[in-house]
């Protein structure tokens, strides 16, 4: 059971912070319930070290649902709200939900387009018709398809590194020629982000630059780009990317917590304990409940990283191992209580790529020493390595299509943009699938790989020009106002293009 102590400063971090609402205030201070699931929240965000967790004999029930392991008392719910105990059984709070949600697919016949744009042209200004609007007879329905290579200002790229390796802050500029064109993203699982362009670059001191390399990128050329001035990354779809020099190899397979998840019996079988290394979850496997699940015991072994969960500790990102500040394995051991440890005792360190490695042995004196790997050791690893993908880079253009490009399309654009959001008209991009985001207009993601080779220029305004192209059926054409009388029959191409 938590408890407050003394050098509580009364700020109230641990009451907003708590999902549980145990922490209530009386008289000017905080006081922890008996509703307390002792989830750790309060202890982690106070910044005066005010909680302690005292002993205690409760009756609670403790939740195994996820690494938090909330002891949860009578009719309470933990954390997440999702578990409540239920006369001494831990029981999901709510009825599994087996109504099919999906929206419907779109017909067959107007999933893919008649014809691409791709060397459509434009026809400007945006109240013409646009280049080509083909018909076609598909299982007896009148499909037609508009095309139109549209200059778009709300344009960019998303580029998606499979790597651990540290390339920058959230937020940190991206240069290219030492002209502004992106920034680093949020960062995803096993990916570090980085977006380029946007209305704000294009239309900026920069944007003749920053649509060359939106276009580039997107056409699958190779761009040599830096993160703050600092980090150079050579980056061209479908290819390793190159960060200061070296190409990566490897994607990592999870972070240190899953891949003590997915390997805690090997690592069982192989050493007495095994420190899995990365930046965002470093696994500690004997302390990890995989770890208890396979029989590990815990083996007094401290990681140097900071505890967030049992046997999950969070790494600082650094330009070491793994996207951490740990320069070698050794440094992934902290300290090593002899009260628990004993001498013998094997610490195999990996990064959750299985590149980096060494194992280690604990001496009498609780000190370690670096020992030759044995082949349990190596098998670990070996596991790890054999189950990461391959690293590499992927392109996705973005842009938005709901401004005047609509009026080449029909008379009533708000009509378009509906028929394109209830799957009536569907947006393909030099005949690759989009995925259209939701609310108003038409904004769309596209990967760049599934794309008509170079299929993207750009304009001095400056723009990009993508290819884009609606198809639906000729009866919902026509509702939408469609130039009926711009129709051509996909056989009288021939000759015209």
């Amino acid at each position: 059971m938590y408890q407050i102590n003394m050098s509580c400063k009364h700020c109230r971090l641990c009451v907003e912070n708590c999902s549980v609402s145990a922490i209530i205030e009386r008289e000017g201070k905080q006081i922890i319930s008996d509703a307390c699931v002792e989830c750790g929240v309060c202890i982690r965000s106070c910044p005066f070290q005010a909680i302690d967790n005292m002993e205690g004999d409760r009756q609670v029930v403790i939740c195994k649902s996820c690494p938090v392991e909330c002891k949860i008392p009578p009719n309470s719910t933990g954390a997440c709200k999702r578990y409540t105990n239920e006369a001494g059984r831990i029981v999901r709070n709510r009825r599994l939900v087996q109504k099919n949600l999906l929206v419907e697919l779109p017909q067959e016949n107007i999933r893919k387009p008649i014809i691409t744009a791709v060397g459509a042209g434009t026809n400007y200004p945006c109240s013409k018709p646009a280049p080509y609007i083909v018909s076609q007879c598909r299982e007896g329905v009148d499909v037609v398809t508009v095309v139109t290579e549209a200059p778009l200002s709300y344009s960019g790229v998303l580029i998606k590194l499979d790597t651990n390796t540290y390339i920058g802050e959230e937020g940190d500029k991206v240069y290219r020629d030492n002209r502004v064109v992106g920034m680093v993203n949020t960062e995803e699982y096993g990916s570090k982000m980085i977006a380029i362009g946007g209305a704000n670059n294009l239309t900026g001191k920069n944007g003749f630059q920053v649509a060359r390399t939106v276009v580039d990128l997107a056409n699958g050329e190779e761009v040599e780009i830096s993160v703050a001035k600092k980090t150079k990354i050579r980056v061209q779809a479908g290819k390793a990317p190159v960060i200061n020099g070296t190409e990566e190899k490897k994607m990592r397979i999870g972070c240190g917590s899953a891949t003590v998840g997915l390997f805690a019996a090997l690592m069982k079988e192989a050493v007495d304990e095994c420190i899995v290394i990365d930046h965002h979850v470093i696994g500690l496997a004997s302390e990890h409940p995989a770890g208890e699940e396979v029989g590990m015991k815990y083996s007094g072994v401290k990681p140097n990283a900071r505890r967030s969960t049992r046997g999950r500790y969070f790494g600082e990102h650094g330009e070491g191992i793994g996207g951490t500040s740990l320069m070698t394995p050794r440094e992934a051991i902290r300290e090593i209580d002899m009260n628990v440890a004993k001498a013998g005792m094997e610490i195999l360190v990996v990064n959750t790529t299985g590149e980096v490695y060494a194992l280690f042995e604990i001496l009498e004196d609780g000190n370690i020493t670096e020992i030759p790997m044995t082949q349990k050791a190596a098998s670990v690893v070996k596991a790890i390595y054999d189950n990461c993908e391959e690293s590499k880079a992927s392109i996705m253009y973005s842009g938005g299509t709901g401004g005047s490009a609509r009026g080449g399309v029909c008379n009533y654009p708000l009509a378009l943009s509906r028929a394109v959001h209830s799957g009536k008209a569907i947006l393909t991009v030099g005949g690759a699938p989009t995925y259209v985001l939701p609310g108003g207009g038409i904004n769309f993601i596209v990967d760049t790989s599934s794309i008509v080779d170079k299929a993207f220029t750009w304009v001095p305004t400056p723009a990009t020009v993508a290819p884009i192209e609606y198809t639906m059926t000729k009866d919902d054409y026509e509702d939408i106002g469609g130039h009926m009388n711009q129709i051509i029959k996909v056989e009288d191409l021939k000759g015209k293009v």
